[in-house]
């Protein structure tokens, strides 16, 4: 263990909340319990942040794969600091085969996308197209934060409706950007609710996600479309 390694580890256990812990690894299937430290995600967030100003994270980049959950996230929250698009996009790559959950790859935040998305939609496909689910999940995650509203095109969509994977959470991030799309875009989304595009487990859980979502009027909630109803469970397969 080098020192930065160390150091990001003392940092980490100093914040140790023990039932946070058994809580929170509970929530995560596909992690070692014995390698989440338990801390929560404000205080996780702020001391990377207070390391990325400290300008001393560069090497701590470098050592991969890491041996706790929360050193994944803090890795996770420096590269969302990062403001060279670039730089962003390297680090990722370099990130992503190592991601081994839900959580990590849901918190990723990388603020400079915004200024370049041609070159981020350019590059999603890659993302889409590999072996790791979490590598794909994070893929649907960049359409969903940047691609949906104003940014939205019907070839966004049809990316996501054509994704064939069986792992959980590559379905249920599915499931989330349809969800999302109705709220952001219903007229142009309907149409794949409606003609059930989606799997069956993906398509039932994208309804109730949509019914439970506050940004989703209840007028659309009780629309009738071809064969189907949102509310009363009418639309489920």
């Amino acid at each position: 263990m080098n020192e930065i390694e160390k150091y990001v580890q003392e940092k980490l256990f100093e914040l140790q909340d023990e039932k946070y812990r058994d809580f929170h690894a509970a929530l995560m299937p596909t992690v070692d319990k014995e390698t989440v430290i338990g801390v929560r995600s404000p205080q996780l967030k702020k001391f990377a942040k207070e390391f990325f100003k400290s300008g001393d994270y560069e090497s701590f980049l470098k050592i991969l794969p890491h041996k706790y959950y929360e050193e994944n996230n803090v890795h996770a929250a420096l590269i969302g600091f990062e403001k060279d698009y670039g730089k962003a996009i390297k680090l990722l790559d370099e990130f992503l085969p190592f991601v081994d959950n839900w959580a990590t790859c849901d918190m990723m935040r990388i603020s400079v996308f915004k200024k370049h998305l041609p070159e981020l939609y350019s590059k999603i496909p890659e993302w889409l197209g590999s072996d790791n689910p979490y590598t794909v999940r994070f893929g649907i995650k960049m359409l969903m934060d940047f691609f949906l509203g104003e940014n939205f095109t019907a070839e966004c969509a049809e990316r996501v409706c054509s994704i064939s994977r069986e792992e959980y959470y590559v379905k249920m991030m599915v499931a989330w950007y349809f969800a999302t799309a109705l709220a952001k875009n219903y007229n142009e989304i309907i149409p794949y609710i409606e003609s059930k595009r989606l799997e069956k487990q993906t398509h039932n859980k994208a309804i109730q996600k949509a019914i439970e979502s506050y940004r989703i009027t209840d007028e659309q909630k009780s629309y009738q479309g071809r064969n189907c109803m949102i509310k009363n469970n009418g639309i489920f397969q």
